[in-house]
């Protein structure tokens, strides 16, 4: 059993739950202000206020514990319960999660998406469930929350929407989602009632309850896929990764890409959940999970090489990716889930400016196609610049996060799988590295189509300028200084790698 912290013994206020209402109160705020031209500086206050408060959690979490912290219970009603509580893992996306929200307030006020106020009380409603999502251990909560999310979601894909065929895009959205909620509700259902028919009757949802009443055999491979293909479908992996180009293509340029692939809620439900609920499943299927993740790798990556529209060939680079992220996960040992939890976070930090910057070129040109963009590092050399260190930083340059994530990654495989996949996932990261270099040419560096007319290009603004010089400095301090988030995430993954120390049969 993990034990666990209250929070009374390392905060002096139950900080979980502030994290959860905070981001609440200040939508609440700018609706009721919404006519005021003070509701941008409230949106930025508010986001400030907010990774101000991940800071504080992460500076008075304990890296030595093990245990799982600063711990909340509360009854709600019948098996569904509030019990949130962190360890170094939440407390990671967590401080992603308050970075990425900040960012995107201020990306609002630059690309003028109004009306202001209704976009951000959206953001600050998205940030509130994604910080419940992360700090739950209740599995039905989790989806629950996971449904007002994705609601939330599928509003900005439908409000700010950059396409006449925006609903083709949220038609394909709402297919997957709801498909991948269903299953993950289903498997659900089937651990509460395993739980109920072991222990008399009484049915819960809490994964340390949960993980007392062992699931047989035939029923735990069932419940490993009804919960794996459900949350693949947001990671997103092949071959389950059909909404994210027309969502790229067709939805927001940044807005919702940015919540839905910045921010690995599938990974993180994996290794949350699947992996502790589910050791011998686990073992019997990890590798036909990475068999599949091998030819997601280049599947993608060829499907990139062809587009010719900045989005999709950004889409496909996700599950390309992404892939490697899986094959990562599926290690099985310490060295495997550091590497992913920190290829999770390089990954958020650097598609999440790819997009900001894609947004940049987008409000100038009014087109992401690539044959109608070039000479732009002439213009605008600060966004080409930020462009290119987020790809770098997803193939993993020394310097960036993904440096020694990527180490880790890869070094936890040949561990578990020996050279082949280790260097099937080594070159998936070398032939990233082709098509987004290819994609930063064709845009920034390569001459324009003489056959287009000649385009005057905007200067970089200081709002454009502070979003870049943030991500840059986050990127390469966060790759410099990679020490603190190995620290932050050891402990609390220890006990998941014992669990596979010895083979399950």
């Amino acid at each position: 059993m993990i034990t666990e912290i209250h929070w009374t013994a390392q905060s002096s206020y139950p900080i979980l739950t502030t994290l959860q209402l905070l981001p609440l109160v200040i939508m609440m705020a700018i609706l009721t202000m919404r006519e005021n031209r003070l509701v941008p500086l409230i949106g930025i206050a508010g986001a400030v206020a907010e990774l101000l408060l991940a800071i504080n959690l992460w500076l008075n979490y304990d890296t030595h514990q093990g245990a799982m912290q600063f711990a909340e219970r509360a009854e709600l009603f019948g098996p569904l319960a509030y019990h949130a509580t962190v360890d170094g893992v939440s407390v990671l996306f967590i401080l992603l999660t308050a970075l990425i929200t900040l960012l995107m307030v201020i990306y609002g006020q630059v690309r003028q998406l109004l009306p202001h106020a209704w976009f951000l009380s959206l953001v600050f409603a998205v940030e509130a469930a994604l910080m419940s999502m992360f700090v739950t251990v209740d599995l039905l909560w989790f989806v629950l929350i996971s449904v007002v999310e994705l609601g939330l979601v599928g509003i900005l894909l439908a409000r700010w929407s950059t396409s006449p065929e925006s609903e083709l895009a949220q038609t394909r959205y709402y297919q997957f989602m709801s498909t991948g909620i269903l299953l993950l509700l289903v498997g659900i259902v089937i651990l509460g009632w395993n739980h109920a028919d072991a222990t008399g009757g009484r049915w819960t949802f809490d994964l340390f309850e949960l993980a007392q009443a062992p699931v047989s055999a035939g029923f735990q491979s069932v419940v490993f896929f009804l919960f794996f293909y459900g949350l693949a479908v947001r990671v997103p992996i092949f071959p389950l990764h059909g909404w994210l180009p027309l969502v790229a293509e067709h939805g927001t340029v940044a807005a919702a890409p940015v919540f839905l692939i910045g921010l690995k809620i599938g990974i993180y439900g994996m290794l949350r959940f699947i992996l502790p609920l589910m050791p011998e499943a686990v073992m019997q299927w990890h590798e036909f999970i990475v068999t599949i993740a091998v030819v997601g790798i280049f599947y993608a990556a060829l499907l990139a090489m062809l587009q010719v529209n900045l989005r999709r060939l950004l889409a496909f680079a996700v599950v390309s990716h992404t892939s490697v992220l899986v094959i990562g996960l599926f290690g099985l040992n310490q060295m495997a889930f550091e590497g992913a939890v920190m290829l999770s976070i390089n990954f958020g930090l650097a598609i999440t400016t790819l997009l900001f910057m894609q947004g940049f070129v987008y409000r100038r040109t009014h087109t992401l196609l690539m044959a109608r963009l070039g000479g732009l590092f002439d213009s605008i050399p600060v966004i080409g610049i930020t462009f290119l260190i987020a790809g770098l930083s997803i193939v993993g340059m020394p310097g960036t996060p993904g440096f020694d994530a990527a180490h880790l990654m890869l070094e936890g495989a040949i561990h578990r799988y020996g050279a082949l996949i280790t260097i099937a996932a080594a070159l998936g990261n070398v032939v990233a590295a082709g098509f987004l270099l290819w994609a930063f040419q064709r845009a920034f560096l390569a001459p324009q189509d003489e056959s287009q007319p000649v385009r005057k290009v905007d200067p970089t603004t200081s709002t454009e300028l502070l979003i870049s010089g943030v991500m840059i400095l986050v990127l390469l301090g966060a790759g410099f200084y990679s020490e603190p988030w190995l620290d932050l995430i050891e402990k609390s993954l220890e006990g998941l790698s014992a669990l596979y120390t010895t083979p399950h049969v």
